[in-house]
């Protein structure tokens, strides 16, 4: 089949669920409810290959304001690999970036690939896994107590560009769990947990404290007892790993954040939980 009948679109908010459903099948466990908050996130960051009409290879680039883009989403149907489909998606894609600083989460098989493509490797994020019990601490507040202005102020504080209409949607979620810890009555954390195509995630979990941080977990995975219940830590922050030990998680599999331009200055000690390998 000619090459020449390749060709790279935008998808459109209808179609937006293809490729979670192929990442689904790729088993990355994409969240039930991602499709609306992605979309929010940059209604012009996800596109599809088409071969003769037939989507062939997916991406996401999202832009995140006019200095940072996260890339996620890319996937080539297996039947259609090692025909430079995937690459001709990725350079359509990124083609509008300028000079952004851009990350991803590669897997360990596929770093050197994107390390030829500009991308260094800043830490690993570590996924862990256990079956949630039912013990909660009730330090937390629901996170829709708080002030929008405080919620986005503390998010801005832990990403390297704001967020509003991606984080509007990604707490709101249907069936998420949002919740924020005080000290001193201002927000001192916060951690979402959602529903997945296999149990539930629980990112982000940004807290001041180890303290803090573990207390937003407990909360949250006692809302879904007897399920199980993925966290993303970065490696970077001892005491996210520590926590994800003690409360007795394994490790499923871990990833490399990778950037063009270095990994942007941020607060890791109160990262103990990434928002999603798909956008950063």
């Amino acid at each position: 089949m000619p090459i020449d009948d390749f060709n790279v679109r935008l998808l459109t908010r209808e179609e937006i669920q293809m490729p979670l459903d192929w990442a689904a099948e790729e088993g990355w466990n994409p969240g039930l409810h991602d499709a609306e908050s992605f979309f929010a996130a940059d209604p012009t960051g996800y596109f599809v290959g088409e071969l003769n009409g037939k989507p062939v290879s997916v991406i996401s680039v999202v832009k995140y304001g006019d200095d940072f883009a996260f890339i996620g989403l890319y996937i080539v149907k297996p039947e259609f690999r090692n025909r430079g489909f995937g690459l001709r998606t990725w350079n359509h894609a990124i083609a509008n970036l300028g000079n952004r600083n851009i990350g991803l989460d590669a897997v360990v098989e596929q770093q050197k690939t994107y390390e030829r493509s500009g991308f260094k490797k800043a830490y690993a994020n570590i996924r862990f896994g256990m079956v949630a019990q039912e013990k909660a601490v009730r330090q937390p507040v629901l996170l829709s107590s708080i002030s929008w202005e405080e919620l986005l102020a503390y998010d801005r504080s832990l990403f390297p560009s704001s967020r509003n209409a991606f984080l509007k949607s990604w707490i709101n979620q249907p069936r998420a769990i949002a919740l924020g810890i005080l000290e001193k009555d201002k927000l001192a954390g916060y951690g979402v947990l959602r529903p997945c195509r296999s149990g539930y995630k629980i990112g982000p979990l940004f807290a001041n404290d180890a303290n803090m941080a573990e207390n937003l977990f407990q909360d949250l995975i006692s809302h879904v007892p007897g399920q199980t219940v993925f966290l993303d830590t970065p490696e970077i922050n001892p005491e996210a790993t520590n926590l994800a030990a003690r409360r007795g998680m394994t490790k499923v599999f871990e990833t490399g954040r990778m950037y063009t331009d270095g990994a942007p200055e941020l607060p890791m000690h109160r990262m103990f939980g990434i928002t999603t390998f798909e956008l950063g």
